[in-house]
């Protein structure tokens, strides 16, 4: 999520697959047809719209869908819950950065279990492709016909309110409209090397991810207290200690006194100090004001397909696969698919923990079944499995040939500030203990994820595979894409 428009219209998009435009306020802003990528202070400033910061200017983008009169029910309803008169109704869980890699993945799968769901995006992540000239390996629909195609298969509404969290306004708006029992908070720009690119980007991406989030906490304090808000964290926070890991906390003994503080944070980038401060944020209002918080500090993810984003073509999600938003296993798959030598970074013993997208939502899903407490600041890490680089390359490699492909490695000099030779070892056990079924990494799973790269090959651009980013060489001066 980031700075973007917020416009005059109500999308309402109809089970006959038609969009109805009806008038919410009035804005004196015009709706732009092109975007100027030039950029000043944030990469985004000349992509807002300049507006009065009047009540009467304020205007919004909803698009809902319609809803039937009796919708069809999933096999397994368990996003409902009971009203004190024993009614039972559906939960409603608001996903914020819906439109976005886990984001979209999510919003299905809740909508599936029978869950109300309403995504909040500025779609800026499609902006984000066309600044940098990357593109998604597979082809990925608007967000409107993503959601006209999940109503026309499931007669499942999902609601679609388009703005910026970072402009208060806003989202006191959707808060206010749609009445969220769960908040989902993927809406943060995602990519440590995007934030180490330049100085703008760093700014943008602390700005965006602090402000948006510190947002959404006065959000659920002002409009809807008993809100549960499930915040994607990263395992990144905790850096590579000498020590084990633990969930979000550690019993130390310190001059013969004994406390259990916050796990000690070692970020390593912009985009993983914002994280912390994110963290640090959501603690203390749980502290004060009585939230009640899950932070998934979540592992690498692979993966593409779930069972929802494989029912149509048009629900199938982006695959990045380049040096700025490309994570590993993702990346060696589709480099192993076009003949380009794996790219393991360094001397390829930085240890991680991975998950597949299908655990993502699972993991997701769960939470929200079983809240915080008030009050409560809950840490869960969120991954599977823990791999090395050279492991993984290994695995490709592997899988690879029994595909008839040839694989090769090869070792590029670092472009991370990072141990590439460490002790790691992560605990994961609280979401295991509350039901996780994991997918683990098997051969049908790396065979199944290099014939999807192998489908789209020949979307691949191969100049954006090599690693591009350099955290010693940022700069202030920002950085274009050459023409």
């Amino acid at each position: 999520m980031a700075h973007l428009l917020s416009t005059t219209c109500s999308l309402d998009v109809s089970s006959s697959n038609k969009l109805h435009f009806n008038s919410v306020n009035q804005c004196s802003t015009p709706i732009p047809t092109s975007f100027n990528m030039g950029i000043s202070f944030s990469p985004f400033k000349k992509l807002s719209l300049q507006r009065k910061r009047s009540s009467q200017s304020q205007c919004v983008v909803r698009a809902s869908a319609v809803s039937m009169s009796q919708e069809a029910k999933t096999q397994n309803d368990s996003g409902s819950q009971q009203t004190t008169d024993g009614a039972s109704t559906r939960k409603k869980v608001m996903v914020i950065g819906g439109d976005g890699y886990c984001g979209w993945a999510t919003a299905l799968h809740l909508s599936k279990k029978g869950y109300e769901v309403a995504i909040v995006d500025n779609l800026i992540r499609r902006l984000f492709d066309d600044q940098l000239g990357l593109e998604s390996l597979t082809p990925i629909s608007s967000i409107h016909n993503r959601i006209r195609r999940w109503k026309s298969l499931t007669g499942k509404d999902i609601q679609l309110f388009v703005g910026d969290i970072c402009e208060f306004d806003f989202l006191a708006e959707a808060f206010k409209s749609f009445e969220p029992d769960a908040v989902v908070h993927f809406g943060e720009q995602r990519s440590a090397p995007y934030s180490m690119i330049d100085r703008s980007r760093a700014v943008f991406t602390q700005h965006n991810n602090v402000i948006g989030t510190l947002n959404v906490l006065f959000a659920i304090k002002e409009f809807r207290e008993e809100c549960h808000l499930v915040k994607l964290g990263t395992m990144g926070e905790y850096g590579t200690p000498n020590i084990d890991i633990e969930e979000g906390y550690i019993t130390i003994t310190h001059n013969g006194r004994t406390d259990t503080l916050p796990y000690p944070k070692q970020a390593s980038s912009f985009y993983h100090l914002s994280k912390v401060h994110d963290s640090h944020n959501i603690a203390f209002t749980c502290k004060a004001w009585g939230i009640r918080a899950t932070d998934l500090n979540q592992g690498v993810v692979y993966g593409v397909r779930t069972d929802e984003t494989a029912m149509h073509e048009e629900l199938v999600n982006r695959l990045d696969y380049d040096g700025v938003f490309g994570t590993a296993l993702n990346r060696f798959c589709v480099q192993a698919a076009v003949g380009h030598p794996l790219t393991v970074y360094g001397k390829g013993g930085q240890t991680r923990g991975y998950l597949d997208i299908r655990d993502t939502v699972q993991c997701v899903e769960i939470a929200i079944a079983n809240p915080a407490q008030p009050g409560e600041f809950r840490v869960f890490n969120q991954f599977t499995e823990q791999f090395s680089v050279n492991e993984l390359a290994a695995l490709v490699t592997k899988a690879g040939g029994k595909l008839g492909l040839e694989v090769k490695t090869t070792l590029v000099p670092n472009p991370r500030v990072e141990a590439e030779e460490h002790y790691y070892n992560a605990k994961h056990t609280k979401l295991y203990e509350l039901g996780l079924q994991p997918h683990l990494l098997s051969d049908s799973l790396l065979d199944s994820l290099l014939n999807f790269s192998v489908q789209y090959k020949d979307r691949v651009d191969t100049k954006q595979i090599m690693p591009s980013v350099s955290w010693k060489k940022i700069g202030a001066k920002p950085k274009t894409v050459a023409a």
